[in-house]
């Protein structure tokens, strides 16, 4: 019998139900780790898929809260000549135009008719789909594998076939074959009184569900990793209407007449400067957010660097069949952490390269079953509480 509290079906499909995309992934991720002791207290304290997914979930927080992205791109945009240059430009012709504004005022202006918060929501939106989507399904799961089978005192091969055959056959991402074998192995590593192969059937369970998480979440990683800019038409529209909010349609039709006559070649120039700057910075500002996940013990992975450190030693050779199959078709590096690190993370195989190393090369690491909040932030999730601090 386990200790640790059992989340269950009801509760996933509570949290599941949120309307709010930030409070729903901070349970989203407080319910991954409590389904993690859960099995860890069966196994041993290996690691299962509910381990990493914690800590996926909690970094994936930090772009579904656009934490600091709007001033992080601010930053980087002050800091880019070209930019700077199109951007003093367009504020010598206002004022020429009659904006009766300072030049600094006129930057100020400049950055709001960027409209940085609305450049990130896209990524926001994706990112928020893309949690909810893996923990209605697969938490959803994890919850009923444990009401209907940890518990059982001994290996009963026809509840575990019958548990499977409620999920649909097929292949990803509509079919969830490798969810039927990854709740097979799970099951099998409840009862493998062998450590070494208990750990590969464990890796080997959680591998199978991060091939099928990994490929239905195909749609929202390629669409939050695009972190759209608003386009130079929106832009020069927000700009008038910034620079001369007195002015309304009358402002316009000189905008219009000005351009009709040739006269805004150099700001409708300066204009695609910015955008084009402000897309590249946001694009990368996204990626790298994405593209780093944070541990405890402020070990801080960065996606597109390879691994190091080596496998742990009960790993280092593979004997379980099954997962030397499935390694052969997602590690093109065996038994290696070499050019694990992935180049685009929206390419899926390279995606799975990172993931299939990143499990195997912490398997065995205790320390990610940590809270992924304090006890004060747990206490006010609880309460539906918007936690206080750094989350």
């Amino acid at each position: 019998m386990t200790t640790t509290a059992i989340p269950t079906i009801s509760e996933v499909e509570r949290i599941a139900a949120l309307s709010d995309p930030v409070m729903r992934n901070l349970q989203i991720t407080q319910c991954y780790h409590q389904l993690a002791l859960v099995l860890g207290e069966r196994t041993g304290w290996s690691a299962n898929w509910c381990t990493f997914a914690t800590w996926a979930s909690k970094q994936a927080g930090q772009t579904i809260r656009k934490e600091d992205l709007a001033r992080t791109l601010e930053v980087a945009l002050g800091s880019e000549e070209a930019t700077v240059q199109a951007a003093q430009m367009i504020a010598a012709v206002a004022q020429r135009m009659g904006a009766r504004l300072g030049v600094d005022e006129i930057m100020k202006a400049i950055w709001r008719a960027m409209d940085p918060e609305a450049a990130f929501t896209r990524s926001s939106d994706a990112v928020a789909r893309g949690n909810l989507k893996v923990f209605a399904e697969i938490g959803r799961e994890f919850a009923h594998f444990y009401a209907d089978c940890l518990d059982d005192p001994v290996s009963e091969a026809e509840k575990i076939t019958r548990f499977c055959e409620q999920l649909s056959p097929g292949e990803p991402p509509d079919g969830q074959r490798y969810l039927r074998q990854a709740f097979q192995h799970y099951y099998q590593a409840l009862f493998e009184g062998d450590e070494k192969r208990r750990i590969e059937l464990l890796l080997l369970a959680n591998l199978e569900i991060g091939f099928h998480e990994q490929t239905r979440l195909q749609p929202e990683i390629n669409e939050a990793l695009v972190a759209p800019i608003i386009s130079p038409q929106e832009f020069g529209r927000n700009l008038i209407n910034a620079l001369r909010p007195d002015g309304g349609w009358l402002t316009a039709l000189v905008w219009f007449l000005m351009r009709l006559f040739g006269q805004l070649t150099d700001i409708d120039a300066a204009i695609e400067t910015i955008v084009a700057g402000a897309q590249r910075q946001a694009q990368f500002i996204v990626t790298e957010t994405m593209m780093t996940i944070e541990l405890p013990d402020d070990n801080r992975l960065r996606l597109g660097d390879d691994l190091t450190g080596g496998f742990p030693t009960i790993l280092q050779k593979i004997t379980n069949p099954d997962l030397l199959a499935l390694l052969a078709q997602i590690d093109p590096t065996p038994d290696s952490q070499r050019e694990s690190g992935a180049d685009y993370w929206g390419d899926l195989p390279d995606r799975l390269h990172f993931i299939a190393d990143m499990f195997r090369s912490y398997e065995t690491s205790r320390e990610l079953f940590e809270p992924p909040f304090s006890a004060e932030q747990t206490a006010a999730l609880k309460a539906g509480r918007l936690p206080e601090g750094r989350l």
